[in-house]
């Protein structure tokens, strides 16, 4: 069995599998390349998940997450400052350990509005200190900040960074290999900019992670829980595509899918799945792009 060679198995489409069933049977259905999330390798622990990422022979496309520092100064801030190091540090450790050309990027979820306040412009301002103070961090240890612009429904909770367009507003005073921008179809398809912002983020060499996965209505009840498999909704895969291969990126490509009925099937059924729907509407646009 093979997959396409710039398909990476984000490890939340299988959110329920621990780290070494990911690893196994994203290589065992011919994967080159994973996208780690944080808490299963904190489970094991992060030289023995390095060690684990190592011996499977994938790549790793990018580590989620970090960000969620739109609180205002004070200890809470200070402390999901720190945890942003920590995970810079994790983010190079795992890089260092993949197969070769493995990315290390860590994919950045700003935060939403803080509790009991409407500071949504202080929010967004506050995004952008953090970045100022963890540049450097980043810059030191060869790790690119991915900021990942969420849907607007998202901003009062979760990130109140919500179009390309800001997400690029804000990296513009670092170096790209520093600070770029996550490229999420789920997440862009609806701004009517998003084209003329993928230009724009290719030609500074800012487009650090290009995930894909599809809408569909009616959402769920809780819209976190709304993505789905390439091919099942709305989003135009070939226009995506197109635009960010023409854009420059050469990257892996993630499939991240957050939907309750996909993390209740079998692992192996929901890896072959991803591949088959990538496969179906995403790899042809690689293949019109690089013919």
């Amino acid at each position: 069995m093979t997959a396409h060679p710039r398909l990476s198995m984000n490890q939340a489409t299988i959110k329920h599998a621990p780290l070494d069933e990911a690893l196994r049977l994203t290589r065992e259905a011919g994967y080159e390349s994973i996208g780690l999330w944080r808490e299963p390798v904190q489970a094991v622990g992060l030289e023995s998940a390095a060690r684990r990422l190592a011996d499977s022979g994938l790549r790793v496309s990018s580590l989620c997450r970090g960000g969620f520092f739109t609180l205002p100064e004070g200890s809470e801030r200070r402390a999901a400052l720190d945890e942003n190091r920590r995970a810079i540090d994790e983010t190079a450790t795992l890089a260092a350990a993949g197969a070769p050309g493995s990315a290390a990027v860590l994919v950045l979820v700003a935060g939403g509005i803080p509790g009991g306040t409407t500071d949504l412009a202080g929010s967004r301002e506050r995004v952008a200190d953090a970045l100022a103070e963890l540049a450097p961090d980043a810059a030191a240890a060869g790790v690119t900040l991915a900021i990942e612009p969420l849907h607007p429904m998202y901003a009062s909770d979760r990130a109140v960074v919500s179009t390309l367009k800001q997400a690029l507003d804000l990296a513009d005073p670092f170096d790209a290999a520093t600070v770029g921008v996550v490229v999420d179809t789920f997440h862009l398809w609806w701004d009517p900019e998003v084209f003329e912002q993928i230009a724009r983020a290719g030609a500074s060499g800012r487009i650090a992670s290009y995930q894909v996965c599809d809408w569909a209505t009616p959402l769920p009840a809780d819209v976190l829980l709304a993505r789905h498999y390439p091919g099942d909704g709305v989003i135009d895969f070939a226009a995506f595509t197109t635009a960010v291969e023409s854009a420059g990126y050469t990257g892996d490509i993630e499939v991240e899918l957050f939907n309750e009925a996909i993390w209740a099937t079998p692992w192996p059924e929901v890896v072959a799945r991803t591949a088959s729907s990538f496969d179906a509407v995403v790899a042809p646009a690689l293949s019109a792009v690089s013919a």
